[in-house]
């Protein structure tokens, strides 16, 4: 009796459906190409692209950053959380199998006597259980908790590709305010020159206070510039400090901001989004799992079927506990099934599919937004270049100008004021002149953030303190 009975659970098993919606990718609406495109664009998304500035402190600050960051560390930690959750849903697919042992001393009517005594109880047991997963519930769970599994691992490529970003333009920033105080200093101290120089021709009566106080003024103006720059540097260090996992403190330097080379533009369309991102792929494994839970949850209309065992040995004597009239043994198939719940069941249904539907739409939306990212990226480095170089051929020009106009008021031609306004002019052009460059190299490098690619999987291998590796954790 009992091999034909196992035979047809285990046949009820292999042959048991699963309940719920099995997951298809929805259709996307992809665009079949950028609102702008650029014929120098190369393939170039699966390189190292931070290493095309041609800045080994850059290089090193980035290999720094993918050992040390704590917001990875903590990525890399959560993968291994998702992986234990997946191991630990998936062993309930298998049969559940335990040992116990018991000694016990009371008073009572010992197995076979009439009178009441004081006696020993000894126990060795094997026992087992295996829940039979007609209807996929187990199935579903375990599919579910390895979409968080993969997703948690995207969720760390996107941790990556964030970083790498941040790094590469905390470092730009970084040279491009000490390019601003180098420009602010040389002006200031340039300046004070020229005061000191006003001051002596004022004392001489060649002057007046008036030209005197505009000459100070310039001078004033831009010693006052430098203290701010000089704070936004040490934040900016400090900031980067961070991201590197150390303490604030003082950042090296490579090549200054008019030696770093312009990445190149990387190539790609639209639909190689969904495949480079990593935060779309981990949208998309939230999905997955959000869609296999509803199965478990209208898993739990059906009956459960588990089958149990137990096979041990009982006797009041130790000496005699492993003869064979002292063995026991027991197995059962209990089944059950809900018949009033007051709606428990199906506000679990509702709540699992409304979760659903939230990650179909999460998933949405990160599709749009990176598309969105990489449009305004591409539109970003085009028109910062030719701003750039309108401002490159303003500075030359307010350069011509203020020499000048300097000349000119040397040799009576005009007053200081033309003067004044020639160099406050210039000195303005020229912080904007290195603004507009670090807007360029940045927005490269949101171009080669927003388009994702291959190097994240580069930069992953250097990130290897706590990785896990999804084929390590996912069996074959």
């Amino acid at each position: 009796m009992r091999k034909p009975l196992l035979a047809a659970l285990l046949a009820l098993l292999v042959g048991g459906c699963m309940v719920g919606p099995d997951y298809v990718r929805p259709t996307i609406d992809t665009p079949t190409a950028w609102r702008l495109s650029d014929q120098d664009a190369r393939d170039l998304a699966n390189t190292a692209w931070w290493e095309q500035f041609g800045d080994p402190v850059l290089n090193e600050l980035v290999s720094a950053a993918l050992l040390a960051n704590k917001d990875l560390l903590i990525a890399s930690a959560r993968i291994e959380e998702f992986a234990g959750q997946y191991g630990f849903v998936r062993s309930a697919l298998f049969p559940q199998v335990g040992a116990g042992y018991e000694v016990s001393r009371q008073k009572g009517v010992a197995p076979g006597a009439s009178t009441s005594s004081t006696y020993n109880n000894y126990q060795a047991v094997l026992n087992a259980s295996w829940e039979i997963d007609i209807w996929g519930r187990i199935r579903r769970q375990t599919e579910a908790a390895r979409a968080q599994l993969l997703a948690s691992e995207d969720g760390r490529r996107a941790v990556i590709l964030s970083l790498v970003g941040s790094v590469a333009g905390a470092y730009v920033n970084l040279r491009d305010l000490d390019r601003q105080l180098e420009i602010a200093r040389a002006t200031a101290k340039s300046r004070g020159d020229s005061y000191e120089i006003f001051k002596e021709r004022y004392a001489g009566g060649i002057i007046s206070l008036l030209e005197l106080s505009q000459n100070q003024s310039q001078y004033e103006e831009a010693l006052a510039t430098i203290p701010a720059i000089e704070k936004s540097i040490v934040q900016q260090e400090n900031g980067l400090s961070v991201l590197l996992g150390r303490n604030p403190g003082p950042i090296t330097r490579g090549r200054n901001i008019d030696q770093l080379l312009l990445p190149a533009i990387p190539a790609g369309l639209p639909s190689d989004i969904l495949e480079r991102r990593p935060d779309i792929q981990q949208a998309e494994q939230s999905l997955i799992a959000a869609n296999a839970l509803i199965g478990a949850a209208k898993a739990a209309y059906f009956p459960t079927l588990s089958l149990t065992g137990l096979f041990g040995y009982a006797s009041n004597s130790l000496g005699n506990l492993f003869d064979s009239q002292s063995k026991v043994w027991q197995y059962a198939a209990p089944i059950s099934m809900p018949i009033f719940t007051a709606g428990a069941i199906a506000g679990q249904v509702q709540a699992a599919e409304a979760q659903q539907q939230q990650a179909l739409f999460a998933y949405q939306r990160a599709i749009q937004q990176a598309f969105r990212e990489v449009n305004d990226a591409l539109i970003d480095q085009d028109r910062t270049r030719a701003q750039l170089q309108a401002q490159k051929r303003q500075v030359g020009a307010l350069e011509q100008y203020a020499g000048t106009a300097r000349l000119r008021y040397e040799n009576g031609y005009t007053s200081y004021i033309e003067v004044l306004d020639a160099e406050r002019s210039l000195f303005n052009v020229q912080l904007q002149y290195t603004q507009t460059q670090q807007t360029q190299l940045q927005a490269m490098i949101n171009l080669y953030k927003a388009m994702g690619g291959g190097w994240v999987v580069e930069a992953e291998k250097v990130a290897v303190a706590g990785g896990v590796r999804r084929d390590e954790v996912l069996p074959q």
